[in-house]
């Protein structure tokens, strides 16, 4: 692994990061991927990232959310509601259970998905996955009592 990511890794798994990214980068990446047509997400520096559109789970309005993912072989992506490790499940993990239907935005093209919340030994294995993928999900992990929801997303 370069030193850089190592330090990315390190920085992101700070109670700090938790409490400033949330406020930045996901304007930051709309912004970025808006003037680019949907070519260019900035967090996908740190990792590949999509921007999910999902119907809200009580407005019924659609929510564009960017997000880190870890892509699968066969087409989809695996999605971890982490919250940057803060206290809540985030928004887009409610609007996925209640409205399944969704859109991602890859790589510029934007791809119909059904969205599944992971459970046991399927749950488990994503996870680890994720967990290989990115560690600093163990630190976010340990600072919440929740557990930190996973979907895999399935093209439609």
């Amino acid at each position: 692994m370069p030193p850089g990511e190592r330090l990315l890794q390190r920085v992101s798994a700070t109670r700090t990061f938790a409490r400033i990214a949330p406020h930045f980068i996901p304007a930051l990446d709309r912004a970025v991927h808006r003037l680019t047509r949907g070519k260019v997400l900035l967090s996908a520096r740190m990792l590949p990232g999509v921007i999910l559109t999902a119907t809200g789970a009580r407005s019924g309005q659609p929510r564009r959310t960017p997000l880190a993912c870890l892509p699968e072989e066969g087409g989809g992506w695996l999605l971890i509601g982490s919250n940057f490790g803060r206290p809540g499940h985030p928004a887009w993990t409610g609007n996925l259970i209640k409205n399944p239907e969704a859109e991602v935005s890859w790589r510029g093209r934007d791809i119909p998905v059904r969205a599944r919340l992971l459970t046991g030994e399927e749950r488990s294995q994503a996870w680890r996955a994720a967990l290989a993928f990115w560690p600093p999900y163990a630190a976010y992990q340990a600072r919440v009592a929740r557990e930190i929801r996973l979907f895999r997303l399935e093209r439609r």
